[in-house]
């Protein structure tokens, strides 16, 4: 079986940027993938600013729009469509991850647990996190997500592990301070701490990244996609910088 890590550009029209989410989707459906995982925040980016009439507006309902076009994608293509956004609940803003079954149905919600998606000032009433660890049974085993800084928390990575699940989707944002895409320094510096931390959470890790716009972030997002087996081999990875799409053979993770 065949996934698909997508790494798009992720520009300030968030509706353009939806409508390159489910174009790659398309995309890798027609490759064979039946399954796609995107990244963080990737409707808008994690452009937030504590301000809450600037975050609000960025985030969806879940059900909402995004979910129903590329529900829409899946249900079309029967795959498995995973990715990243702000989540609006209620006056409260989340992180959030949704997995689309093949039948266009929303199979699992999770919302970031660990809280440095925001400031630490942020208001508590606004800028919430979700407490919840959850596995979804699927065509691809049992799934789950972690989100960025949750795969270094290490009391969550061990909720996650007792879970026993077959496959973890990892969907973050991630730059250095100076804007760079820098390859060395993420291969020697970075990428063995990500890996050894997906040792801990017990199973294989697809984890993709989106780039970001150095026009509406102060730290754009450096992009990369990476499938890492249970036991820490990067089986398959797609360069930082580089927009496109990682073909993976889910055997060779599993």
């Amino acid at each position: 079986m065949k996934v698909a890590l997508l790494v798009p550009r992720v520009a300030a029209d968030p509706t353009a940027n939806l409508d390159r989410v489910e174009q790659m989707t398309a995309d890798a459906a027609g490759s064979g993938a039946k399954l796609v995982l995107l990244p963080e925040a990737v409707l808008t980016g994690l452009i937030n600013n504590d301000d809450p009439a600037h975050d609000l507006p960025l985030g969806q309902s879940i059900p909402g729009p995004a979910t129903k076009r590329l529900g829409a994608v899946a249900r079309l293509h029967s795959l498995g469509v995973g990715f990243g956004l702000f989540e609006i609940g209620g006056d409260c803003l989340y992180d959030s991850a949704v997995l689309i079954a093949p039948d266009g149905s929303i199979a699992l919600r999770y919302r970031r647990n660990q809280p440095q998606w925001h400031g630490i000032a942020a208001d508590p009433a606004v800028y919430r996190q979700g407490t919840s660890i959850e596995v979804a049974r699927t065509p691809f085993g049992s799934v789950g997500f972690l989100i960025c800084g949750d795969l270094f928390d290490d009391a969550l990575v061990a909720r996650f592990r007792a879970l026993r699940p077959d496959l973890l989707l990892f969907p973050f944002a991630r730059c250095f301070p100076d804007g760079s895409a820098d390859q060395a320094r993420w291969d020697t510096e970075e990428m063995p701490e990500y890996v050894r931390q997906v040792v801990s959470a017990g199973a294989p890790a697809l984890m993709t990244n989106y780039i970001g716009d150095p026009d509406i972030e102060e730290c754009p997002s450096f992009g990369g996609a990476f499938a890492v087996s249970a036991d820490g081999e990067v089986v398959a990875s797609l360069p930082l910088g580089v927009e496109g799409t990682l073909l993976v053979d889910l055997d060779r993770l599993l």
